[in-house]
């Protein structure tokens, strides 16, 4: 299917146009046909000479009252059917209408000009196509038909059936997002929606995202008849399972869950009005419309003082939206000014997910980073900006994932950033150390925070860069290979413990020793955990390789032998036998029995 939207000024007779092609009646509503104009959207379908796929035509309100519905109508389709009438000429909407498909970047189109036998076509003909020109259509194909006589109508359906035939392959392997332009309920059915899938496949029990939830297509048709598989492009109607009437409307999106970002602060690139050499000035509230949303938007210019950016014919803003929509990069959209009924140009949408504006410069920095970018969904140029995303969000924003890109926990680094994240960690731990030269390096969760890393997982591939070859990791704590451990002082004061236990290993010093030596809460703490010394109890503190030598003597005892036995084969006190005793059954070297004798096992 191919499908083509009317555009033109109210009383045209595009709706009388559709009605001669297709023999069925656009105007939906009784209310339509009384006052004689489009009021909302129209369908209507037909298939063309020499074509063989069907043709369906959305047609849109042509009064200037109705240029939100006219907008929901055209921004999903891909070409239009512009259309003048021979005896009124070029028209204020016909301008508003050219304004909006410019700005949406519409390419593909065909001028028709009706009502030919009611005055001369050519005069109507040569201004429009003067208009057309400078636009994004350019110097369309042009046909003059009546719609009352018929003349004219062979040749249009010629025309259009070249126009259709030129229109680009759509992807339909590409992720699903239907605006939907209609939704309404069927007795016995439930809710029914409406829309144009300009890409991707939709197949009957699908589950589609409906911004946070999950809803399931009951069915479908296109051009009257129950369909399944809906390939694009297509005018589908899908009955979803799982919403109400009221909880789905003109201007949601249905789309393949996971894969779209649904945002409501997005960074865009403004283009000029259609025959402006230069960026307007943008009030400060606006219309978004994208495909057949229109929410209301706040404005935030990211150059310097609001002024244009250095071409001076577009300009990087910042959007704020009332409501978040699932977008990507390199989508297209226009602004509105709905109080002076104008458009005030074509978007690009460059970043769905843009870093916030906290620091003074900020913003013009931003606007600086966005001059490089066209808006095309790129994994590279995404991470290169971002140095840190999620891989779902890259997949959502459209680009294809490299198999060579850095990643861990989820996460996707950019690998021009790990040098600088790899030399920012050797700082880190550099300061660390000097901060607390007790500590036998920096934790790893405080590492992380340090680098601002999202995962701690993502320190592995920090460490892996040449740039921090300098640093090992022991213990959940990150150091320098080259570290003396513990400071002079207190390596120092251990030497001292450990010459006092070389004659008498189980002789702990007492606590007024300790402090005499400077070992204190902390350095003792230090000296463990550096493994120069063993805590075996509070206050207890003996040579590392005392457990050993202790099992050692008491293997000489008689099994079971008691406290006061192994007390006086240590040489030592009950102050230390007992809490060396305990020590060694927690490591499972000793057991005692029920009689509190020991044996070693």
């Amino acid at each position: 299917m191919r499908v083509v939207a009317t555009a033109g000024h109210v009383d045209h007779g595009k709706s009388t146009l559709v009605r001669a092609l297709t023999g069925m009646e656009p105007d939906r509503w009784a209310e339509e046909r009384r006052r004689g104009m489009t009021i909302d959207l129209g369908f209507a379908w037909t298939t063309l000479p020499g074509t063989e796929e069907p043709v369906a035509f959305v047609d849109v309100p042509g009064h200037e009252r109705f240029v939100t519905q006219m907008l929901a109508g055209v921004g999903p389709v891909p070409a239009t059917m512009f259309i003048v009438a021979a005896d009124s000429g070029w028209m204020p909407q016909s301008t508003e209408h050219l304004d909006a498909l410019d700005a949406l970047g519409v390419r593909d189109g065909l001028l028709v000009v009706t009502r030919s036998d009611l005055a001369d076509p050519e005069l109507a003909r040569d201004e429009a196509l003067e208009h057309l020109g400078e636009s994004s259509l350019g110097r369309l194909p042009a046909v003059c038909v009546s719609g009352a006589t018929g003349a004219g109508l062979p040749e249009l359906r010629s025309a259009l059936s070249q126009l259709v035939s030129g229109l680009p392959a759509p992807d339909v392997d590409a992720d699903v997002r239907l605006w939907v332009d209609r939704a309404f309920t069927v007795r016995g059915a439930g809710t029914v929606v409406t829309g144009t899938l300009g890409a991707g496949t939709i197949r009957v029990g699908d589950e589609l995202a409906l911004g946070a939830r999950t809803v399931t297509v009951r069915g479908m048709q296109a051009l009257g008849e129950s369909v399944d598989p809906v390939r694009a492009v297509a005018r589908v109607a899908l009955n979803l399972r799982g919403v109400g009437l009221d909880e789905v409307g003109r201007g949601d999106a249905l789309t393949t869950p996971g894969r779209w970002l649904r945002g409501d602060v997005v960074d865009v690139r403004v283009g000029p009005p259609r025959g402006a050499s230069a960026a307007v000035e943008l009030p400060k509230q606006v219309m978004l419309h994208v495909g057949s949303a229109a929410v209301a938007a706040r404005v935030r210019p990211l150059s310097r003082s609001g002024a244009p950016d250095s071409d001076d014919a577009t300009r990087t803003v910042r959007l704020t939206l009332r409501e978040p929509l699932p977008l990507r990069p390199g989508d297209h959209a226009l602004l509105r000014d709905p109080g002076a009924h104008r458009v005030l140009g074509g978007v690009t949408v460059l970043d769905v997910r843009p870093p916030a504006l906290r620091r003074r410069g900020a913003a013009v920095a931003r606007a600086g980073e966005l001059a490089g970018t066209e808006g095309v969904p790129d994994a590279a140029g995404e991470l290169a900006r971002r140095r840190l995303m999620r891989r779902d969000d890259l997949v959502a924003l459209g680009a294809e994932v490299p198999a060579d890109v850095p990643a861990a926990g989820g996460w996707l680094v950019d690998p021009g950033h790990l040098p600088v994240l790899a030399r920012r960690l050797v700082e880190a731990v550099v300061a660390h150390a000097e901060a607390q030269p007790l500590e036998a390096g920096l934790p790893a969760k405080a590492a992380a925070r340090a680098l601002e890393l999202p995962d701690p997982r993502l320190l592995d591939l920090v460490l892996a860069e040449p740039g921090a070859s300098s640093l090992t990791t022991a213990g959940g704590r990150i150091r320098r290979r080259d570290a003396g451990g513990l400071p002079d002082a207190v390596r120092a004061a251990v030497a001292a413990v450990r010459a006092d236990l070389a004659d008498a290993p189980f002789a702990a010093p007492e606590a007024h020793r300790l402090t005499e030596l400077g070992l204190r809460t902390r350095e003792l703490g230090a000296a463990v955990t550096a493994g120069a010394l063993l805590k075996v109890g509070d206050g207890i503190y003996l040579a590392p390789d005392a457990l050993d030598v202790a099992v050692a003597r008491l293997a000489d005892l008689p099994s079971p032998f008691t406290l006061s036995e192994a007390r006086q084969a240590l040489g030592t006190t009950r102050r230390v036998a007992v809490p060396l005793l305990e020590h060694l059954a927690r490591q499972g070297r000793t057991r005692r029995d029920d009689e509190g004798r020991h044996s070693l096992r």
